[in-house]
């Protein structure tokens, strides 16, 4: 049996920032509030998340410009994480660099080789400000470079390279939820 409620059960959906929006491509404000707003946020975010079938939301991909990210997100083990993360900061990113398929829920439906390393370590807080360290490796590694990218203002398309970045480019001025 699980224990506590599931995340996101009393969160709501929020709509996706989609790119585009300046949020994304501004570093996110540092949470200084650790009270019922921060808690509600995170379980919008787990709501929206869930909704919109990914493995990891940033704040500012529903419109907030806090740094706060949530997964839930297996390994290259098939071993899931799930979790949130307030004041993230990524201080580890090293092993292996591996170009591997990443797509984002800012840009729906698309999807491009990115490089990313396979193995990464997160620092940060909870919502009750209790100190959390988040080891990843594979694909969760990959996550949460991801999300830390997008709390700094960048999205995987600004890591994508030479003809990959020109075609991704041309999928996204085609992409129908282009504005």
């Amino acid at each position: 049996m699980r224990q506590g409620s599931i995340p996101g059960a009393h969160g709501r959906v929020r709509p996706l920032t989609l790119l585009g929006d300046p949020i994304l491509h501004t570093p996110s404000t540092e949470v200084t509030g650790f009270g019922p707003e921060l808690s509600r946020l995170v379980e919008d975010l787990f709501a929206t998340m869930y909704a919109a079938q990914g493995v990891g939301l940033a704040a500012n991909q529903v419109g907030e410009a806090l740094r706060v990210f949530v997964f839930d997100c297996p390994d290259d083990e098939d071993v899931r994480h799930v979790g949130h993360v307030v004041n993230p900061r990524l201080v580890e990113a090293d092993g292996v660099v591996i170009r591997g398929p990443e797509g984002c829920l800012s840009l729906p439906g698309l999807e491009a080789g990115t490089e990313r390393y396979d193995h990464a370590v997160v620092e940060g807080v909870t919502t009750t400000g209790e100190p959390v360290t988040i080891h990843g490796t594979g694909f969760f590694a990959r996550c949460l470079q991801h999300e830390c990218d997008h709390l700094d203002g960048t999205v995987y398309a600004d890591r994508v390279t030479g003809w990959r970045h020109r075609r991704l480019l041309r999928q996204v001025s085609r992409a129908s939820w282009r504005t």
